[in-house]
């Protein structure tokens, strides 16, 4: 019987969360976009991506096969403020996350992982490579959302299928760390 993880992706409104999805998924995505109206004016914060029609209402959703036992399932996490609600419901279950950051608008980053590190949910950053973003190194990204030093930060397109796979190898590589690391605390305080 595979194991089944499940992954959230979050991060702000417009950061690139149903491309990720969309992109990685060996299935059909789910996916709950509906247009933006003009009752999200003054709700929605689009600055920055005002050629966004569309917006997560609910989640996104696929799945990928990492190798014939494991199977992760992925939730994309809504962006915007007013559906935060969503996050528990999503996040119940959840191994761990990706939040998605944009270096234009890196601050629309800080909800998501203040959510994950209060929760104690491992999770790493992927920064969405935007043609018009500045490029920041790891340690200056780091520094700006005040991450712990071993939170790890990869670069990303969320259009391509290979780096959106390349960011799951490296949540999965740090999961793996952080539950030896927890084992070995845990066998620790048991032998004190």
């Amino acid at each position: 019987m595979p194991l089944a993880v499940k992954i959230l992706v979050a991060g702000g409104f417009g950061v690139g969360k149903t491309t990720f999805v969309g992109a990685v998924s060996e299935i059909k995505p789910l996916q709950t976009e509906e247009i933006l109206t003009e009752q999200s004016v003054g709700v929605d914060d689009i600055s920055g991506v005002d050629r966004k029609t569309t917006t997560t209402v609910a989640m996104d959703f696929g799945r990928i096969t990492i190798r014939e036992r494991l199977i992760l399932y992925l939730f994309g996490t809504p962006g915007q403020d007013r559906f935060w609600f969503m996050w528990d419901e999503l996040s119940h279950g959840a191994l761990g996350a990706i939040v998605l950051a944009d270096t234009r608008r890196l601050a629309d980053c800080f909800p998501a992982v203040d959510y994950f590190e209060s929760r104690g949910l491992p999770f790493i950053v992927g920064v969405n490579c935007f043609d018009d973003g500045y490029d920041y190194d790891s340690d200056e990204i780091c520094e700006a959302l005040d991450l712990n030093p071993k939170t790890p930060i990869v670069l990303c397109d969320a259009r391509s299928k290979d780096s959106a796979k390349s960011v799951l190898t490296s949540l999965v590589k740090h999961l793996i760390t952080v539950n030896g690391e927890d084992r070995s605390a845990e066998a620790a305080g048991q032998y004190s």
